[in-house]
């Protein structure tokens, strides 16, 4: 399962990743070998995003750039299949980060992509089917999420995706 927060929302508009997390799925089971970083944009966050994920230009300022930990997330990722909450997104985001980086490969040439929304929308038509929606639908506990965050959000769609596949 993997999630990312941003300085915004549009990729196209130069806005990057500030956290990447990743959580791990075997057997259906959540192992707890997860990945997490928050990076350095190298550039201000919105205000608007801030008020989703409460990340900060102060909290980033003195973590390590996308490509320097790039080699380490390529790692945790490769050949797996990632479910991802609206994969475009976040695709879209990895993707221009791994090309800032100077990496010729993009994500869906390192992994499997799912996406978690298309298969909400397919079981649950003309629903809310965002993370809150669905963690209301399957009974899921996020009652300890007071903003977004992409390892607490990875977190909660690894059990949504378990309960809506199981």
């Amino acid at each position: 399962i993997l999630d990312t927060e941003t300085t915004g929302i549009s990729v196209e508009a130069g806005h990057k990743i500030i956290e990447l997390a990743a959580v791990e799925i075997l057997d259906r089971r959540i192992t707890g070998n997860d990945y997490q970083t928050y990076l350095n944009p190298k550039q201000n966050i919105d205000p608007e995003a801030i008020d989703i994920h409460g990340i900060t230009n102060d909290f980033v300022a003195n973590k390590p750039e996308f490509k320097e930990v790039m080699p380490e997330f390529i790692n945790f990722i490769q050949d797996a299949e990632l479910l991802i909450h609206n994969a475009p997104f976040d695709t879209a985001f990895i993707n221009h980060e791994f090309s800032l980086a100077g990496y010729d490969k993009k994500l869906e040439d390192l992994c499997e992509i799912t996406d978690t929304l298309l298969m909400a929308r397919e079981l649950h038509p003309g629903q809310r089917n965002s993370l809150d929606a669905l963690c209301s639908r399957y009974n899921v506990d996020e009652s300890n999420r007071e903003m977004h965050g992409a390892l607490s959000d990875a977190k909660l769609l690894g059990q949504v995706y378990l309960l809506m596949t199981g």
